[in-house]
Parts: C-alpha cells; sequence; structure tokens
C-alpha cells in the first residue's frame, strides 16, 4: 500500500530522543488525516513500529476509531497508547469510560486529562489501562503533585504519562519535572515529547528543549516515548 503522507523523521538526528529505541508518534501531530485511521497508522508506522499514540482528541472520532480497532487491524507496534477525548464531551464520565473499555486488548493505555474528569471515579472501569497526563499552565487541575494524588486516591490502578512539554509551560527550569518522577515514577508508562508555544500548543521539537528536557528524559529510558508533533 503506498503511503498517504511523507514519512516523518526523528527530531535532532543524533539527539536523545533520536537514539531512544522505543520511540514512537501520536497520530495527533497529523491534522491533515484525521479520521484515516488506516492512513494514520502507516504514516505512525513509517516513523517508528515501537510505538504508536492513536489520538482521538474530539468526541466524535472515538466511534470511527473503536470501529477500525474492531477490524483487528495489523499494527506493527510493540505498545499501543489511545488518546481518550478532551473535546465535544457530552455524554458524561460514564458513558465516556464505558465507551473506552469497550476497546480491545491491543491497546495498552489509555490517557486521560485530569481537566476534563468531572467524575473521576468513573474511568476505575478501565482498571490499569487508565492513565493520566500531567496539564500544562492553561489548565486548573493535574499540574502538580499534590493534584494528581488526588485523582490517583480515585484511581488506585491508574498509570501515569509525563508530558515533559507541559513541565516547560509552568517550570522552565525542569524541576517540576523531577518532582512528578519521584512521586509518580512507579506508574510511568510512557512519556509525551514536543515543544510548546507560549500558548501551550504543541510543535515540534527543538534542540534547545531536548536539551533542556534531558535530565528528566534520562529518567524515563525504560518507556516508551511519544511525539507529539512534528
Amino acid at each position: 500500500m503506498t503511503s498517504l503522507v511523507a514519512p516523518y523523521a526523528m527530531p535532532s538526528a543524533r539527539g536523545l530522543v533520536a537514539n531512544h529505541l522505543r520511540a514512537g508518534l501520536s497520530t495527533g501531530a497529523l491534522a491533515e488525516q484525521r479520521g484515516d485511521w488506516p492512513a494514520l497508522v502507516e504514516a505512525a508506522r513509517d516513523l517508528s513500529g515501537a510505538a504508536v499514540e492513536l489520538a482521538a482528541l474530539s468526541a466524535h472520532e472515538l466511534p470511527g476509531l473503536t470501529a477500525f480497532l474492531d477490524e483487528d487491524p495489523w499494527l506493527p507496534f510493540r505498545f499501543v497508547s489511545v488518546h481518550a477525548p478532551t473535546k465535544g464531551l457530552e455524554g458524561g464520565d460514564r458513558a465516556l469510560a464505558a465507551a473506552l473499555a469497550d476497546l480491545p486488548p491491543v491497546v495498552d493505555t489509555i490517557v486521560l486529562h485530569p481537566d476534563t474528569l468531572a467524575e473521576p471515579e468513573a474511568y476505575r472501569a478501565l482498571g490499569r489501562r487508565a492513565v493520566l497526563e500531567n496539564m500544562d499552565a492553561r489548565k486548573s487541575a493535574g499540574t502538580t503533585v499534590s493534584e494528581l494524588e488526588a485523582l490517583f486516591e480515585l484511581l488506585p490502578e491508574a498509570g501515569f504519562c509525563l508530558d515533559v512539554a507541559h513541565v516547560w509551560s509552568l517550570d522552565p527550569t525542569m524541576a517540576l519535572g523531577h518532582e512528578l518522577l519521584d512521586a509518580f515514577r512507579l506508574r510511568l508508562t510512557h512519556v509525551h515529547v514536543s515543544s510548546v508555544t507560549s500558548a501551550c500548543e504543541h510543535v515540534a521539537l527543538t534542540a534547545a528543549h531536548e536539551a533542556l528536557f534531558g535530565e528528566v528524559l534520562e529518567r524515563c529510558v525504560d518507556v516508551p516515548w511519544i511525539l507529539e508533533a512534528v
């Protein structure tokens, strides 16, 4: 099958991220193919077969992703994550949690944004596949150790996804990244990697940010790193 998008290169060809053997792509980085799950999987595979995050960022995208996965497609990845919707949420947490719980076993983790969870305990239905991501400077929840601890009390089986760019938006020294890892390193399932603008929009990782994030990333070498922009 002919690729519908050009292959992507890892940032900083000789850098820390390029040399990480478990790096992969978030399909959320590919706006032009959004909703075309076969094309998105192919594009992610062009970058890496190690890992992928299938991003259904709007609620209307989740049924299409579910239908695609229910067809048992060939997914050439050793780690498969799904990013749960963060926009267009209308049916409530219990309905969304039930829909996410129906995703097939090929999905290893399901990433949740703490600021969207009105009823966090509903996501106990996801068991160990539930993963909480630390939020950026725009958000009112899930940005600090104490805020995340309160959620983990409600979701004791949940994992943790560290977003290094979100950390930077709150603390350019990256000390917060070490605090989050000190608290939740045993829950860590994967890492989101990118740069962000002053408006907290994800953009391709810069060499300067890769160097700045290095000490935090080096504490996470045993889990997949997902590129959120290319």
